[in-house]
């Protein structure tokens, strides 16, 4: 009887190692290695008798038009327009936000033959969540299955133009002895169907768990191995949720989709400026409206701040939506910068909001940050027909921003009469209609015409 031989893998970077580790040495991160069975099967030869074609790129046919739409438009616009033939697509969320719903309305809308592959319920739950997300379609067909070899033989019978794998962790291939949802088994199934999507040019839609620091479960190679990976974010006390690119080859990876969720599926946010400004009240302290940029698209949106009095030691900096650190940053500059006496922020807490649940990452939002936060300790209103627009600099000027001209004209078709932008983008900025433009080169002369 011959030996079971293993070996450990960390699960969140794919470092191998023979023995277990408590930390991993490539990513240095704890308590991440797995146990895996060593596969001891002999290795084919590299070589084929199978006759190989090789062709001249000049004589590939390939063009956008190939693109299999989805029929929803923001879905679309993430993945760079539509799904590619033999392309291999990975989602990830939390559970419960909706990944499913997703792929089951986009998949329904699609004008060709659609191979629904459940592993985590039935066919009879399948048709339940049909009924209430209304899913007629007769081109849509579902499989009930977590052997990669019964899955393979209805893909050769049904020829498939995208097949949905709900979820890889419960695929498994049984010529290996490794249990379903195991690194080895998530890597080597996910690998196969790449194979046999490229062979065979359908589109693959892989759904994947997340961990419980939001990140895709499984190592890092399974990213590597797909196409495109998609992040479904959403906070669980908003019914927003936001499709993101972190990876795609055939798109911009800075586009973002937004959805909101309701009792019969989810729905697509055709203006998510005008929603995400629906309730904001022009009175408050500490509210600035700002546009920034989420590739293609202008969005403009409100950042809330509050800054109180810390009496309990150490004063707090807490952030949603936005890099506490980059707040950390911003924070010092205002103290060093502005010329105020008054902007003392060390001995206060700072409570910084993106209302709506997106996170912003893009520096254009820095200087509406900073007045908002001043707003917030002076006690004095933002211009509620104002949108602060610029990059904040260590120095306290103001830095140029990209597409000033969307900004501008987002903000004007949502009726705001002002824009305050950065000086250096005055070559840039073309005439516009009836909003107001004024430039600022300083922090401290932007907080004084923002704030009344």
């Amino acid at each position: 009887m011959s030996k079971t031989k293993i070996k450990y893998i960390c699960s969140n970077c794919g470092y191998e190692s023979l023995r277990w580790l408590g930390k991993c040495p490539e990513c240095e991160s704890w308590n991440s290695f797995t146990e895996e069975i060593i596969e001891t099967n002999k290795r084919k030869p590299l070589t084929s008798k199978v006759e190989i074609t090789v062709n001249k790129i000049t004589e590939i046919s390939a063009a956008e038009e190939n693109r299999i739409k989805t029929g929803i438009t923001e879905f679309d616009r993430v993945l760079g327009g539509g799904l590619m033939p033999g392309s291999v697509t990975l989602i990830g969320g939390d559970p419960g936000i909706g990944k499913s719903t997703l792929v089951m309305q986009a998949a329904s809308k699609i004008n060709d033959k659609v191979l629904y592959v459940t592993g985590e319920e039935s066919e009879k739950q399948i048709k339940i969540r049909a009924v209430r997300l209304n899913v007629q379609s007769e081109n849509f067909y579902v499989l009930a299955e977590t052997n990669m070899g019964p899955i393979l033989s209805a893909l050769n019978k049904l020829s498939p133009a995208v097949v949905v794998i709900d979820s890889i962790q419960t695929v498994y291939r049984e010529e290996l002895e490794n249990s379903p949802g195991t690194i080895t088994q998530i890597r080597e199934c996910t690998s196969l169907l790449m194979e046999e999507a490229k062979k065979k040019h359908f589109c693959v839609i892989i759904v994947g768990h997340v961990t419980k620091e939001g990140l895709i479960a499984g190592p890092k190679i399974l990213e590597h191995i797909v196409d495109t990976v998609i992040q479904f974010e959403g906070e669980s006390n908003h019914s927003f949720r936001i499709l993101r690119s972190q990876k795609n080859r055939f798109g911009n990876t800075n586009e973002i989709g937004i959805f909101e969720m309701h009792e019969d599926g989810l729905s697509e946010v055709k203006n998510p400026s005008e929603l995400f400004l629906s309730e904001r009240d022009g009175e408050t302290t500490g509210s600035v409206v700002t546009a920034s940029m989420e590739g293609t698209r202008p969005l403009l949106l409100e950042v809330q701040a509050l800054v109180t009095p810390s009496n309990y030691g150490y004063p707090q900096r807490v952030t949603t939506g936005f890099d506490q650190r980059r707040l950390s940053i911003l924070l010092a500059v205002l103290e060093k910068r502005v010329p105020d006496s008054v902007m003392r922020l060390s001995a206060n807490n700072v409570f910084l909001n993106m209302a709506g649940g997106v996170r912003i990452s893009e520096p254009a939002v820095d200087l509406a940050v900073c007045c908002s936060i001043a707003s917030s300790l002076l006690n004095k209103a933002a211009d509620n027909e104002t949108v602060v627009i610029g990059e904040v600099g260590l120095g306290g000027e103001i830095r140029s921003v990209g597409n000033i001209d969307k900004r501008i004209q987002e903000a004007e078709k949502l009726g705001f009469s002002r824009v305050i932008v950065p000086q250096n983008n005055a070559k840039n900025v073309k005439k516009q209609g009836s909003v107001k433009i004024e430039f600022v080169a300083t922090l401290s002369e932007a907080i004084t015409k923002s704030l009344k």
